[in-house]
């Protein structure tokens, strides 16, 4: 009998699976295009070359004029030797040096207090948004907008001794005259209240940009919990408004520290170096005398640097720390 032999069946095995694709290895990493990247220097090389010719050029030409002994002979052919560190022992050891620290600690922290407190204030105030309030907005901008030397020169007339309107407003009251520009014991205080009004407007604006972006819900949420005015402030408006808060100060301080115009054209420093502040020294020395002192008054300007440079970084730490908790 003849056994019949039957073809084996494949359709039991299993169909070996298709081959995969090969991947991208380098599709993670894929490179621009040329094209995309000569743009994306292009776009960067403006802003490159203006950092290094008004920034980094000049912060560099400051350094080595506070390093060498220059003269106007030296200077202008640039064969000044090299001091090291001796302009600024000159300078620690001037007795210049602790008034104009003092006055510029003094000057720059009561600014900011008044600038902040007050701009909080109107900024709070104008978040109400009644009427009129966009227009009173904009005439507080007003000394923010007006060019220094005419502040300056507004506020030298209305303090001057004789004929000012500040002293008319005080005879009224029956109060002498005050000597605010002429006297060591008020010009400080001159600077400090005209550096003030003109702050004010910057912050301002800026806080109440803050203020903007706060939720209007949690006002009223906290509003029907119970809380008053003065605890949805200080609950809700305060600590939101922290981040802000920082960077106006931040920025304020070092518009601060470097004022030169408003405190050289009310009192030039004085008088007897009354008003004289680190950044009016540095202008005496390197250009108010005969014979200039360009090392050491580079010097002054340096410690500006420093003290800008030291709260930056403080501020850099704290948002850096903020950011990780």
């Amino acid at each position: 009998m003849k056994q019949t032999t039957h073809p084996p069946d494949h359709r039991s095995e299993r169909a070996p699976a298709a081959a995969a694709p090969p991947r991208d290895s380098g599709a993670g990493t894929r490179r621009r295009p040329p094209s995309a990247q000569w743009a994306a220097w292009a776009f960067l090389a403006p802003v490159t070359l203006y950092l290094v010719l008004f920034y980094a050029y000049p912060l560099y030409r400051n350094i080595d004029l506070s390093l060498r002994h220059y003269t106007v002979r030296s200077f202008v052919q640039g064969d000044a030797p090299f001091t090291g560190i001796e302009n600024y022992l000159t300078v620690f050891d001037d007795p210049t040096f602790a008034p104009a620290l003092l006055h510029t600690v003094v000057f720059t922290a009561v600014c900011l207090v008044f600038q902040y407190a007050i701009g909080l204030a109107l900024a709070v105030f104008f978040h109400q948004n009644f009427r009129l309030s966009a227009t009173l907005r904009a005439l507080f901008l007003v000394p923010w907008l007006l060019p220094l030397i005419v502040s300056a020169s507004t506020w030298s007339w209305m303090l001057n001794s004789d004929s000012g309107v500040v002293n008319a407003f005080l005879n009224a009251f029956g109060v002498g005259p005050v000597n605010w520009l002429t006297s060591p014991d008020w010009s400080l205080t001159s600077v400090i209240i005209a550096n003030i009004w003109i702050g004010v407007p910057f912050n301002l604006v800026v806080l109440y940009s803050g203020l903007q972006s706060i939720p209007a819900g949690l006002y009223e949420a906290a509003a029907l919990d119970g809380a008053n005015a003065w605890q949805r402030f200080w609950r809700i408006t305060v600590p939101l408004l922290r981040p802000v808060s920082a960077i106006t100060l931040l920025l304020g301080l070092i518009y601060t520290l470097k004022v030169f115009d408003i405190i050289w054209i009310m009192t030039r420093g004085g008088p007897a170096d009354s008003s004289t502040t680190f950044a009016t020294w540095s202008y005496q020395l390197g250009f108010g005398n005969l014979l200039p002192a360009f090392g050491p008054g580079a010097a002054v300007g340096n410690l500006l640097v420093v003290a800008a440079l030291v709260f930056g970084l403080i501020y850099v730490r704290a948002q850096r720390k903020q950011a990780l908790s």
